[in-house]
């Protein structure tokens, strides 16, 4: 799958917002924390990931192409969370108190965990299991784990195992 191109101006509102919300979190924590790189390489399901050691904000490109506005309102503000919660905190729990703390009483965003986007488009392979209740969708990664042997996945609902169809 071809990673789109970006327009300029997604990456501007983009960056407008990653500006918006560091100045606001800067000027209620009292404190000059330094703008993160972004970085348009994030791949598959995840919207975004914050890498704390080198201070970036990784976009999945495809997802916000079908999720503008949803990006620059949540995406952005919850991957910059995390990377001030590293630096204002410490190593932390990633959505603990303190990541929402910081989403919701600095920088003024619902704190949600995860995103609601249809994934089809960025969805490879995917691998049918099955539990007592219901079919489940595998990963290709969490599939190799099984066949490999290194890993058993449980239903949340019956507690089963679940085995490949």
């Amino acid at each position: 799958m071809k990673t789109p191109r970006l327009p300029i101006a997604i990456q501007q509102a983009v960056m407008r917002s990653l500006r918006e919300k560091l100045a606001l979190a800067n000027q209620k924590l009292g404190r000059n924390y330094p703008e993160p790189k972004l970085v348009y390489q994030q791949r598959g399901t995840s919207a975004g990931t914050a890498w704390l050691e080198s201070y970036e904000i990784r976009l999945n490109p495809v997802l916000m192409m079908e999720n503008q506005q949803a990006f620059i309102d949540e995406v952005v503000p919850h991957e910059l969370a995390h990377l001030l919660v590293w630096k204002h905190f410490g190593r932390v729990a990633p959505h603990g108190k303190e990541w929402k703390w910081m989403m919701e009483a600095v920088l003024s965003v619902p704190a949600r965990r995860t995103h609601q986007f249809e994934l089809e488009s960025v969805r490879r392979n995917i691998f049918p299991y099955r539990c007592q209740c219901q079919q489940h969708q595998l990963t290709v990664r969490r599939h190799n784990r099984v066949v490999r042997g290194e890993a058993t996945y449980r239903c949340v609902k019956c507690g089963e195992p679940l085995v490949a169809e």
